[in-house]
Order: structure tokens, then sequence, then C-alpha cells
């Protein structure tokens, strides 16, 4: 979905798309890579049990030293006489080789090991798609947090602006100083907006940063603004294809269905009998003395199979069995019920979208109308006409309609990210 992207070496300030800031957090953020590594573990634990199916050859060495020979007593011609038996020194050592020939349990373990890789599959696959709609949201906030920033700095312009045309009609005695007093006062009363707004937009950037695993001293600058979104935001999908075949959740409830079949089938295998083969060559020798001087080897092999057939386990593995059956079943009802909910969920987010669609129009228009009556109530406080309050209620009311719009657009751009979640959409 993404080109090859990297973050320059060296620099204070970068001008990113949306796309660039996901491209970063999904190649470089601990929790993106940390579900990839369950992966490549889940990968290693297949091979180890696919190695089951091998071979399986040991060495082993022994040595022993007799401190006290075994005694016997032996009757012979009337008489009791004792004799020591054994050696010495025993050495003992060989190969011993087994490996299965009939092994269904084995055979069905390798089949969930293979399920288990796709379950971490789609593991990782959510935790991108929750990295993905994170990063959105927070390059949205921050969009919103600069253009809100703005939208107060304007207003705080207008607002210095005023009171310096008070100040100069009161050196030329056409206003009162309480005018120019109560100019100056709403200068200082707007200064904190402007920092607390300062404020918000260092915070979406330290959690933008937070979120692409980048260094905390490097600023981020959206490379478009709010208003560039209004204009083509529209053309995101008409989201005429609802299918929530791709939910992340839905998909690991279905493997989890699969794991729970195929545990069945392990269950049912468990009354099947087993045959392994084994082989053993090994060297023998029995010395008295030095235990390292007149050693002689003889070998001895031996070559055999071993058949294991279930009788009986005091009914443990039928009520298994019926255990696993039962949970197969309830992951049916589990999914029926997530079924109905994410349609749900989907046509609530389709209907949101369409609203906050119409909020938007709505509140541009409520933009273009405020803002002409601030230009018209300007003029009019600038020649005289209308009052210093007629003038801050009409910067209050364009204010407001400004934010109203940012908001607007903000909260379609997130109800549209979160859509795309739940579609399991963004990344494929």
């Amino acid at each position: 979905m993404f080109s090859a992207w990297t973050l320059p070496l060296s620099a204070d300030t970068l001008t990113l798309s949306r796309e660039q800031c996901v491209e970063v957090a999904l190649r470089d953020n601990p929790t993106v890579r940390v579900a990839d590594m369950e992966v490549r573990k889940v990968d290693y634990a297949k091979k180890e049990t696919l190695a089951s199916v091998f071979p399986s050859i040991d060495f082993s060495a022994a040595y022993q030293r007799s401190i006290e020979l075994q005694t016997i007593r032996m009757n012979m011609g009337g008489q009791s006489q004792s004799l020591k038996m054994g050696s010495d020194n025993t050495w003992n050592m060989g190969f011993n080789a087994s490996m299965p020939i009939i092994a269904p349990t084995l055979w069905k373990a390798i089949s969930i090991s293979d399920t288990q890789i796709l379950a971490s599959l789609e593991n990782a696959r959510a935790s991108r798609l929750d990295m993905v709609n994170n990063v959105n949201k927070a390059y949205y906030a921050l969009m919103l947090a600069i253009a809100s920033r703005d939208v107060v700095k304007e207003n705080y312009d207008i607002a210095v602006l005023n009171a310096s045309v008070y100040e100069k009609q009161f050196k030329a005695g056409t206003a009162s100083e309480y005018d120019v007093l109560r100019s100056s006062v709403q200068v200082k009363n707007i200064e904190p907006e402007l920092l607390q707004a300062d404020i918000a937009v260092r915070q979406c950037q330290l959690q933008l940063k937070i979120l692409m695993g980048v260094a905390a001293d490097m600023e981020i600058i959206p490379d478009v603004s709010l208003a560039d979104m209004q204009r083509d935001m529209f053309q995101y999908p008409a989201y005429a294809d609802n299918d929530i075949a791709h939910n992340s959740s839905l998909r690991t409830l279905d493997i989890q269905k699969k794991l729970l079949s195929k545990n069945v089938d392990m269950k049912k295998f468990a009354w099947i009998p087993t045959l392994a083969a084994s082989f053993n060559l090994s060297w023998l020798s029995l010395s008295n003395g030095s235990p390292f001087k007149n050693q002689q080897f003889n070998p001895y092999s031996t070559v055999g199979l071993q058949l294991s057939i279930p009788i009986f386990s005091g009914g443990s593995k039928y009520y298994g069995l019926k255990q696993a059956q039962v949970e197969l079943k309830e992951i049916d009802l589990q999914r029926e019920n997530l079924v109905n909910s994410l349609n749900m969920q989907v046509e609530l987010a389709i209907d949101n979208i369409n609203m906050e669609a119409r909020q938007i129009e709505t509140s541009a228009e409520g933009v273009r109308q405020a803002k002409k009556a601030h230009e018209i109530m300007q003029k009019s406080f600038e020649i005289g006409a209308a009052s210093y309050l007629d003038l801050r209620d009409s910067e209050l009311a364009n204010t407001t309609a400004q934010l109203s719009y940012l908001q607007a657009i903000y909260n379609y751009l997130v109800s549209t990210s979160e859509l795309d979640l739940l579609l399991g959409k963004g990344i494929d």
C-alpha cells in the first residue's frame, strides 16, 4: 500500500503526509515489531513439532567402577565356597535411535501448528490495523490542533488590532479610557487560549511521534490542512461494499474455530494405536585393574518395533472429546453473535459518516455567514456605527463557527478511519 520511504537522518522539522506517518509507524513502532516477532516464534514452534517425525539419535557413554564385587556362595562337594562375580571396570557407550512410524496425534499437532501460524499472522494484521487507525486519528488530531490554533491566533490578531484602534481613538479624543482598557483586557483574555492551543499542538505531535517511534525532539508538520482535506475527503470510497469478512475479530474467531475442529480430530486420534521403531548400537567393555588399560570393547546392536494400543483410560479420552465438541459448538454461537454485532456497528458507522458529512456542509455555510457578518461589523466599528460589544459578539460567532467547522471535518475523518478498522481495510 505504501511506497518505500525512510526518515531523514538529520532534520529538526519534517512535513509528512498521513501515508508517510503510517508507513513509518508500521515499520518502526515496537508494538507492530513485537507482533511480527510473534509470527516468527510460532513458526519456530511448528518446526519444533515437525522435528518430532524425524529420527531421534542420541549418544551416551557410562563408566562404572566396582568398589566391592558381588559375592555368591555355592555348595560344591559338600563344602560352601564363595565366588566373586563381575569386574572392576564397566564401560558402556553407544547410539540410540528412534522414529515414530504411525503417530496420528503427532501428525494432527503439525496441522494445528499451521493454523496457529495463521492465528499469529492475523494477530499481527490486527495490530497493524489498530496502528493505522491510531496514527490516522493522531494525524487528524494534530491537523485539528494546528487549525484551531490558527483560528485562535486570528482572533488574537483581531483583538490586538481593535485595541490599537481604540488606542488611536483615545489619543485623538474620540474614545474613552474605559474602551482602551476593555479592548486591552480582551487581548489578555485571549493570550491563555493561544498558549493552550500551542500546548495542544505539542501534545498531538508527541502522541504522533510516540506511535511512529521517532525522536521526541523532531517536529512533525502535516503536509495538508483540514480545509484541504475537506475538498478531497468526499473522494473516499462510498462504502457500498460493507462486507465484514475482513474484520480482524471475525477472522480470528474463524481461525479459532479451525483450531477447535482440529482439536476434536486430535481427541479422536487418541484411540488409534501408535507404532515406533528403535535401533541401538552399543559397545561394552569389562576389565579389572586400571580403567584405562586392557580395554576391549565388544559391540552389540538391536532393532525393534514398539506398538501401543489404547484400551482403557477411565473414560478420560471420551470426556475430553465431548469437551472439545462443546467448545466447537460454543464458538459457532459466538460467531453468530459477533456477525450480528458487527453488522449493526457498520450500519451505525455509515449513518454517523453521512450525518457528519451533512454537518460539514452546514458548518461550512455557517462559517461563510459568520465571516461575512464579522466583516460588516468590523467596518461598522471602524466608522463608529457599531459598539465594541457588537464587534466582540461577531468575533465570537465567527470563531465558534470556524471551530465547529473544523471539528466536523475531524469527526468525519475519524469516523472513516474507524470504519476502515471495522471492515479490516487500510493495510491490504
